[in-house]
């Protein structure tokens, strides 16, 4: 069984929109977070797809999903006060409803252009490498700087990787991980790349494109925006060719 979980907790602070969660915002006549959830919905492979919603805004998810007929949603619940927590309650409702050994893809609601073929390969890499964390190469220097503002290391580029999502892997083994971080009181993790490395679990990577942003600031709406176009335009030319071609 596949499930993804999708967290669409954030309240968008950094996109300055004082009311509405950056996960809502319209984008080419649709939320941004359905242009996400379109693309599992879809996939042949997923079986379930469970939310991690912004507490005040779970009627309003809810109202979305009947809107878009999102048959595959299964269950959204409440987000926590962290990233971490928010993907813990995710990955219980995940197991509330996992009726065999679970492979599960954590998204952000807020990454519209992962691909059919990306989420093919997460669930590929768990099969045969029991996980799958998403990542772009590295196309300019990255630098590790001090709290000096002063270069202290230039890490070599081909060794270097953005990591992005989904991040995907066993539920059980996820689960684990995340009542390990309860136990000890740790909430600190940024992503769940960096809470499976901390307890010992090998990650593999699978690359993804480039345009699998993250939309968090007023200028990845733009970006957004630009890559719907330059989409457009590709399907218009494409089709003109073909038709050209009769």
């Amino acid at each position: 069984m596949n499930i993804a979980v999708i967290f669409a907790g954030g309240v968008g602070r950094r996109m300055h929109t004082k009311d509405l969660p950056k996960q809502f915002l319209e984008v080419y006549g649709k939320p941004v977070i359905i242009h996400t959830l379109e693309k599992f919905e879809h996939h042949k492979e997923i079986d379930a797809i469970v939310i991690a919603c912004v507490n005040d805004w779970i009627p309003y998810m809810n109202e979305l999903i009947g809107n878009y007929h999102l048959t595959k949603v299964k269950s959204v619940v409440k987000g926590g006060e962290t990233g971490q927590e928010s993907i813990y309650n995710g990955l219980v409702a995940a197991k509330a409803i996992a009726y065999e050994k679970a492979i599960v893809l954590i998204h952000d609601g807020v990454r519209p252009f992962i691909t059919e073929e990306l989420i093919s390969d997460n669930i590929a890499s768990v099969k045969k490498y029991n996980s799958a964390i998403t990542t772009t190469k590295v196309t300019e220097t990255i630098l590790v700087v001090n709290s000096d503002s002063l270069i202290e290391e230039v890490p070599e580029r081909g060794n270097s990787r953005l990591a992005k999502a989904p991040q995907s892997f066993y539920l059980d083994d996820i689960l684990a991980a995340h009542e390990k971080a309860i136990a000890e009181q740790r909430n600190d993790f940024i992503d769940s790349c960096t809470l499976m490395q901390h307890y010992g679990y090998k990650l593999h990577l699978v690359d993804g494109p480039i345009e699998n942003i993250k939309v968090t600031t007023p200028q990845d709406i733009f970006t957004m925006r630009s890559v719907f176009e330059a989409r457009e335009i590709l399907c218009m030319q494409e089709k003109t060719e073909f038709e050209g071609s009769k």
